[in-house]
């Protein structure tokens, strides 16, 4: 059985629980997806199943050929399963897998903010705003040592990109599961933009 599904991350809304309190919530459109390939321990090293999202304008000859006409898909992404017996090729995974009170991990990429600085990126303190400092409020301040070592260290916290990385938030727990609109209701938010890629993985026990 796959566990996860592929969605599109629609945005944010609030609701309200029996008991009057207001909550925030992200709408998804998880699925339809459809079971593309499915990867083998005997032949890829590992078992998993392949499956496709979102619907592409056009398609180059060999994408048509790993489809095998199982339709035009734009997306296609990879859930480990423990087990390929029951699952078969063509078959369809939709938001019935889910229901209110599961736990997911659901994967993004988080939004870019283009070239930002140490403040912005790392949340530094800045430097003095008086005595003198008039162009050193949002500087790093020293990064290296003299002589020895003499040079800067990898890995130094400094200005540079920021955002566009592979971010999972764990343990998200399910509002609402609608599969008639093909849309996920999740507590909190979710890694990435609006219309942005999201793969939304079951995880075991409830919340």
């Amino acid at each position: 059985m796959v566990k996860g599904i592929i969605g599109k991350k629609l945005g944010m809304a609030q609701v309200f629980a029996e008991s009057g309190k207001a909550e925030s919530v992200t709408a998804i459109e998880a699925g339809p997806c459809v079971v593309i390939q499915l990867k083998t321990a005997d032949k890829e090293g590992y078992k998993a199943a392949q499956l496709g999202f979102g619907q592409a304008k056009r398609l180059n000859s060999p994408r048509k050929g790993h489809l095998k006409k199982l339709g035009q898909f734009q997306y296609l992404r990879e859930f480990r399963v423990a087990d390929t017996e029951e699952i078969k090729v063509g078959d369809k995974v939709d938001v019935g897998l889910f229901k209110e009170g599961d736990l997911v991990d659901i994967t993004g990429v988080s939004k870019g903010k283009g070239f930002a600085g140490v403040v912005k990126r790392h949340h530094f303190a800045g430097g003095p705003k008086t005595h003198g400092q008039s162009d050193r409020h949002r500087a790093p301040g020293s990064i290296g040592a003299t002589t020895s070592p003499g040079r800067v260290f990898k890995g130094m916290r400094m200005a540079g990109h920021m955002g566009t990385d592979r971010v999972t938030v764990r343990h998200l727990t399910v509002y609402k599961a609608d599969p008639e609109r093909n849309l996920l209701l999740v507590r909190g938010a979710v890694p990435g933009a609006r219309n942005g890629l999201v793969l939304i993985e079951k995880r075991e026990g409830k919340k």
